[in-house]
Order: C-alpha cells, then structure tokens, then sequence
C-alpha cells in the first residue's frame, strides 16, 4: 500500500474525491450514520451527497439501500460518482457486499477508516479495501499526531498526485510555477514525527480499547435494558469507542446527565447526516435505523489510558439509574 500523508482525515477525503474526478454537480453517496467530516468534502467540490442509512449488524452502511440509490440514480442518467463508506467506531462495514454492489456498478469506494486503524476485516486492515482510503490521526483518535490524517491507496500514481496537490500544486520548476490549484494540506515533519512513535504502540493501544469494551460488556450484559453492538464472524474491531444502546431516549439521557453530575462525559451516538440542518434538503435513502441510534445510543468513556476504577465509577453510575 502506497501512503500519502496530510493535515487531516478530512483533508483525505477532499483529495481522495478530488483524485477519483468528483466535481460540480456530481452525486456521492455517503453514510448518513457518521461524523460530518465524511460528508462535508463533498460539498468543497459542488457536488451532491445523497446519504444512506445503516444495516443493523454493523450500524454502517446498508448495501440493500447503497444499491437502491445506486439503481434510481442510473434511472435517471445519474450515475454516483464515488461511494463513502464508513468503519463506525471502528466496526468495519460489510466490506464483501459493498464492494461487490460498487464493483457490479464501476462506482469507486472511499474507505472511511478514521476511527478504525487497527480493525481488520478477515484478518486484513481496514483502510485497504476501497480505491482510497482514508485514516485519521486527530487527538481523539486511537492514536495521535494532534492533527494529522492519511490517504492510502494501492496506485503508486494516485499517491503522488495526493502529495502534489497537498503540497500547493507547485510544479517542477526552479521558481514557484502552479498549473493547478493545490492546497496546504501536507503533514508536518514535528507531527510525522510524533505519528513514527504512536504507530509502535498501536497494539497496545487496541488491546486497552478492547479490554475497556469487554469491561462494561462484562459487568453491564447482565441488565436486559443494555445493548452492545457485537462483532459479526470475521470482524475485529478496535472499539475506538465503547457504545451502548438503551431502551429509550429518555433513560439514554438519564444516565448521559448522571454521568455528568460525576464530571463524567459520554456522547450520543452520531446524529445521522440526513438530519442536520446543514443537509436538510440532500437526498436520503433512510429506514429509521440511524436515527433509532442516535436516540437510543450511548459512547461511553473510552480512552486509552483509563484504570479499573475509572471504568467501575462509570458501571457503578449507570447500575444506580438503572435499578434504582
């Protein structure tokens, strides 16, 4: 695999569309189930996405609705130009029928790996599926540059247009000479740097994500009222972060502010895409799945670094709410 990199994921995307010739007016399908840096490049570009809901095994993209999009796009001459699909909370996507359904119709994928560096799919690493890949290096991410991202790609020649345009599009020319528009989208050497000595600890750091997963798995299972997004056969994922799912809305929030009454912070789950003010009126294939996520889903304190009685003050705050 050939790496190029950047400032950041999204940076990855932008250029990894910009690479696969996205341009105005073109349609993108992207997952409405992820944060809105995978779908906000779309637009740098002038083009469209239509947002697809999540399948229920993985809370990533639906191939039934990806290629029902697909089919109604090419009913009206307007063939996608590129897919987004979306390793969520580092659970990798059904990656065989995604990849089949993009391959039946010649659309490219953009592998959305930002919070699954370290998640395989039968054995091999997500980020190498797709035509490009993308990874991030955020500082919440798995592991960090402070900011910092990277394309990944199999063509030796899409990497170095990625690093061309990363680099301002300068041209090979004693002074500085510009045939294209390029951007200041290049990795620091401080920051490669930093990223050199966070790849060493890689392993180490999914094992203590996982180990965090398996702790609340362990000690929450019990209750009827939680759920835990499990691993389908041949899956690995990173648990980037540790999510639950409760029974409503209502007692998602009771425990959300409980925790925060502690100096506890844990999130929702993504607000899918197809409902944020800013995609209001972009086309959606949707099924209530994401949106039942969001309202029922939990992140809870995931971190790297976190002991025992960091994850018992947790367990212990959400026993309280929920047998009291």
């Amino acid at each position: 695999m050939k790496v190029a990199a950047l400032s950041s994921g999204t940076a990855a995307i932008h250029l990894a569309l910009e690479l696969l010739g996205v341009t105005y007016g073109d349609d993108v399908i992207c997952q409405t189930f992820t944060f809105s840096a995978s779908a906000n490049p779309i637009t740098y570009l002038g083009a469209r996405p239509i947002f697809v809901d999540s399948e229920k095994d993985t809370w990533n993209i639906s191939p039934i609705l990806m290629e029902q999009a697909i089919k109604d796009g090419l009913a009206k001459g307007k063939k996608p130009k590129a897919i987004i699909a979306v390793h969520l909370y580092g659970m990798p996507y059904k990656v065989d029928e995604i990849n089949a359904i993009a391959t039946k119709y010649d659309i490219p994928i953009v592998e959305d790996s930002a919070e699954a560096l370290g998640s395989k799919y039968k054995n091999r690493p997500c980020s190498t599926f797709g035509k490009i890949g993308i990874l991030s290096f955020n500082g919440n991410k798995i592991i960090t540059t402070s900011g910092g991202g990277a394309l990944v790609t199999k063509d030796e020649d899409i990497k170095k247009k990625a690093v061309f345009l990363a680099t301002q599009a300068r041209d090979n020319a004693p002074h500085y000479e510009h045939s294209y528009i390029g951007y200041n989208y290049r990795m620091s050497n401080v920051l490669a740097g930093i990223g050199r000595g966070q790849m060493e600890v890689i392993e180490d750091r999914v094992y203590s994500r996982r180990t965090n997963y398996n702790y609340y798995k362990d000690e929450l299972s019990n209750l009827s009222e939680i759920e835990f997004l499990e691993e389908p056969n041949g899956l690995k994922s990173n648990r980037w972060l540790s999510c639950i799912l409760l029974p409503s809305y209502e007692i998602r929030e009771e425990i959300r502010l409980a925790l925060l009454d502690e100096d506890i912070e844990s999130r929702p789950l993504w607000k899918p895409m197809h409902l944020q003010p800013v995609f209001v009126n972009c086309k959606r294939y949707v099924d209530g799945t994401s949106e039942e996520l969001f309202q029922r889903g939990l992140c809870l304190p995931s971190g790297s670094n976190l002991e025992k009685e960091d994850l018992d003050r947790v367990i212990k705050i959400i026993l309280k709410v929920l047998t009291k």
